[in-house]
């Protein structure tokens, strides 16, 4: 296991260092190869963004996915990125780093440069999102000041993502995500209105019950993809709360509200969707 902490820096750029000295960390869950069973394999990659609505990022949505996705045989990364009071586009900017980063060593990590899944949960989920819809517009690049393709996502994961700032909206995120920008960036946000033919294919997943962000935010977003002939795989649950993580013992709340045996099942789904593409 190859396992890293990377300062992620926007010092270089437009952006500049967080005014509040938060420092962005990409945490590598890499697996090494073995000269006994395939010294030159590369693997599929999932750089994870959690959620915690751009104002934290979760524990529950971080090292236990990626340990999961392990061992399903994807090299794995935990972006920790900019939340409240850092405003747009700082996260955005910061996650098309870690994607460049990944890219750039792939040698090293033995990734597939082709097959780089940015996936989020929740608020991680329309930041995941938001690089999937954003990555090619001209914004990012002046941030960055490179080549858009070194930061564009192959395929999307979003986990009970939130997506739309209308009727179904997270509010609570997009005032995090936005601060005094709120007004003037609201819709352009709003990542349904966004979709286009520059989008990855989306593998999507939500519950029925979903009180916190709704599954409508899935539905707009599958709706939208659909319209634009984007490939995509959907799978709504009956049950289960907001923040479900694996579904699992290991990424339960305390309350334990979170274990839902029946959705457990959406991270193999995952795997076999993205092995596919």
């Amino acid at each position: 296991m190859i396992h890293q902490v990377i300062d992620i820096s926007l010092e270089n750029t437009v952006l500049g260092p967080n005014e509040d000295g938060f420092q962005p960390k990409l945490y590598t869950y890499v697996l090494d190869n073995s000269p006994e069973i395939d010294p030159n394999r590369v693997r599929p990659a999932v750089v994870i963004c959690p959620g915690g609505g751009y104002q934290m990022t979760s524990d529950r949505e971080a090292e236990a996915i990626a340990v999961r996705l392990n061992a399903l045989g994807f090299q794995a990364f935990v972006l920790r990125y900019s939340v409240a009071p850092a405003v747009f586009p700082r996260a955005l900017a910061e996650l098309a780093t870690a994607v460049s980063l990944v890219r750039e060593h792939a040698g090293e990590w033995h990734v597939d440069p082709d097959k780089i899944t940015v996936g989020g949960f929740s608020a991680g989920g329309h930041l995941a999102g938001s690089l999937g819809v954003f990555w090619n517009e001209e914004f990012l690049a002046k941030i960055l000041r490179g080549e858009n393709q070194r930061w564009r996502p192959n395929s999307l994961l979003l986990s009970y993502p939130v997506i739309t700032s209308g009727e179904f909206a997270h509010k609570g995120s997009f005032v995090n995500l936005l601060g005094d920008q709120y007004d003037a960036l609201l819709a352009k946000v709003s990542l349904e209105k966004q979709v286009g033919e520059q989008v990855p294919p989306v593998f999507l997943w939500h519950t029925d019950e979903d009180d916190a962000v709704p599954v409508e935010n899935s539905l707009v977003m599958a709706w939208a993809l659909k319209r634009h002939h984007i490939p995509m795989e959907m799978h709504i649950y009956a049950h289960g709360v907001h923040g479900l993580g694996l579904a699992t013992e290991e990424t339960k709340y305390l309350s334990g509200a979170s274990v839902q045996p029946e959705c457990a099942g959406w991270i193999d789904l995952f795997a076999t969707w993205a092995k596919s593409l």
